[in-house]
């Protein structure tokens, strides 16, 4: 048996997603229990442990499968990337919630009255996922009780990729993140992409391979996606790349040669150029 991707399987050797079988060796298999994030932003886990690495996030509404729950822990797979790790259970509700509106906004906020100067406001992030019981004014109610303005949450989705990913210029850089708070290189092209209503895989190796076609013959132009071994970044126009990245700590703006350089210093060249095409 060929080896399975375990960021995108969930597959152990005691236990192992039901439509595996035959693809995979595991003591047991079981079918996935539908569940949805009802928190604004969870971390997910390579392993059991709070100190193991967020290798992403999930979002508020984000639609999962549970293949194990203990106290402590839940087994999850994000229907959406596919994306497999663990996550606190508290995070996790069973109960699907049908989704109407989503932040459309770098973050957003949950009120408890609708009222802009009400506290608690809870911050939530763009993409995140919720269900609008009514609108009065200015103000959404959630099906699950809050308040977010109307500017903060539509659903429609904008046309630019780019534009969306700009709005996340100087936002620190976190390894896993997928919000204004934190972002890595490919969550930033990730949740732009998502933003915009384009599917697009977690990991930047997963969006050499899958996303758009190859660009690399062609000159450089706003949209691009430019790839090296373990990073990628956005044109922003046929000179300047926009990229999370851990030599600045934050989403920067420079000029691609620049990047181009820097990363070559260290030992890694460009790899593949992308297109995206809608």
């Amino acid at each position: 048996m060929s080896a399975l991707d375990k960021r995108l399987h969930a597959v152990r050797p005691d236990l192992a997603d039901a439509r595996l079988q035959g693809l995979c060796e595991a003591t047991r298999f079981v079918e996935g229990t539908r569940g949805q994030c009802g928190v604004p932003v969870a971390r997910v886990h390579l392993k059991a442990d709070t100190e193991s690495m967020q290798v992403t996030q999930m979002l508020m509404g984000e639609a999962l499968l549970v293949f194990e729950r203990t106290e402590e822990w839940s087994w999850v797979q994000l229907v959406k990337d596919g994306y497999v790790g663990y996550v606190r259970p508290g995070c996790v509700r069973a109960a699907k919630i049908a989704t109407t509106h989503r932040i459309t906004v770098p973050l957003g906020h949950l009120y408890p009255k609708p009222d802009i100067k009400s506290q608690p406001a809870v911050a939530m992030p763009m993409n995140a996922e919720l269900a609008v019981a009514y609108t009065d004014g200015d103000f959404h109610c959630l099906a699950s009780g809050g308040f977010i303005h109307t500017a903060q949450a539509r659903t429609s989705t904008p046309g630019d990729f780019v534009s969306v990913a700009e709005q996340f210029l100087h936002v620190p850089y976190l390894w896993g993140g997928r919000t204004a708070i934190g972002i890595d290189c490919s969550g930033l092209v990730q949740t732009a992409l998502h933003a915009c209503g384009i599917d697009a895989p977690r990991d930047s190796d997963m969006q050499e391979n899958r996303l758009g076609t190859d660009a690399s013959a062609e000159k450089r132009k706003r949209g691009d996606l430019i790839f090296w071994k373990g990073h990628v970044g956005i044109m922003q126009n046929e000179i300047t790349l926009l990229h999370a990245n851990g030599h600045h700590m934050k989403v920067v703006s420079e000029p691609l040669q620049t990047a181009i350089d820097r990363i070559a210093a260290k030992g890694s060249a460009v790899t593949s150029i992308r297109k995206i095409v809608s």
